[in-house]
């Protein structure tokens, strides 16, 4: 006859032991903030409704010039316009590819440059002052710079870069230097070097900064890169506002726009959520 360990008893009593039904008063304020989600969502959809019922209505009556700012219904069949004939893929394409490499370039830099200021105060101290004045600098400034140096193409990936990595140094920074202290001096008594403090206190102390950090960044690589499309791209969102708007087509232009604007939310959403399954195992 099978005898069951204490452990297997034990195991089996908690299986058996029923779960405590949640209290009144926990179900009703769950089912209250079920409703406030709810009521959250369909406020959003009715600011957008009552927003494309606007723009419609003003352009149609003319009260602002249709021809200057399109309107809804007419967006709509140059969406799909431009969906058919393969463009408005390619478009998109561009501006995705390039917004993922300048925000991936943007990220690795800044949080190696980050971990050197960590490490050597005296670097930090050389470099403080110029990270200032290059975050404070108006990046537009660095188009024509980059257009001559790194050609048409390449120059929308240096504006991407060039608009985000300082932030996110300054920003990963000021985290790496806002870990406990006392985590820091605990590590250093049991033996740990320099490098063992980096990799296991600090980086993973400011998991939520680094999060932070991307949530930022993936919108500044974006505006950086829409902004070297204006000046130089064959291609892109931004290629095509710039070249609607040259020959007064603002219905490719508005659809730009809008598809612009979906793709900014579709990202940050992604990092949204990989920020919500990733930042409760460290904070």
């Amino acid at each position: 006859m099978a005898i069951n360990s204490p452990a297997t008893q034990i195991s089996g009593a908690r299986e058996k032991v029923p779960q405590a039904a949640p209290s009144a008063e926990y179900a009703a304020y769950l089912r209250q903030e079920a409703r406030r989600a709810n009521l959250v969502t369909a406020s959003r959809a009715l600011l957008l409704l009552a927003f494309l019922v606007l723009w419609e209505v003003l352009a149609k009556t003319h009260i602002v010039n249709p021809m200057l700012t399109s309107y809804p219904s007419a967006v709509w069949p140059t969406f799909f316009d431009l969906l058919n004939n393969g463009d408005l893929i390619l478009h998109t394409w561009a501006t995705f590819r390039a917004t993922l490499i300048g925000f991936a370039i943007s990220m690795i830099l800044g949080v190696g440059i980050a971990a050197i200021l960590w490490w050597s105060t005296f670097i930090y101290k050389v470099l403080d002052p110029f990270l200032v004045i290059a975050n404070a600098m108006p990046k537009i400034a660095f188009v024509p710079i980059f257009y001559i140096w790194l050609g048409s193409e390449y120059s929308v990936y240096g504006m991407a870069v060039a608009i985000s990595v300082f932030i996110t140094i300054m920003v990963v920074f000021e985290g790496f230097r806002g870990i406990d202290p006392n985590k820091i001096k605990l590590a250093l008594t049991l033996g740990a070097t320099r490098k063992q403090v980096l990799t296991m206190v600090v980086l993973p102390g400011s998991v939520p900064t680094i999060l932070a950090a991307l949530k930022m960044n993936i919108g500044l690589a974006l505006v950086g890169v829409i902004v070297g499309e204006f000046q130089s791209a064959s291609e892109g969102l931004g290629f095509l506002i710039i070249n609607g708007s040259q020959v007064f087509k603002l219905n490719i232009v508005m659809t730009a726009i809008v598809v612009l604007a979906v793709l900014s939310g579709l990202m940050y959403l992604v990092i949204a959520r990989i920020e919500k399954s990733t930042v409760r195992r460290y904070s």
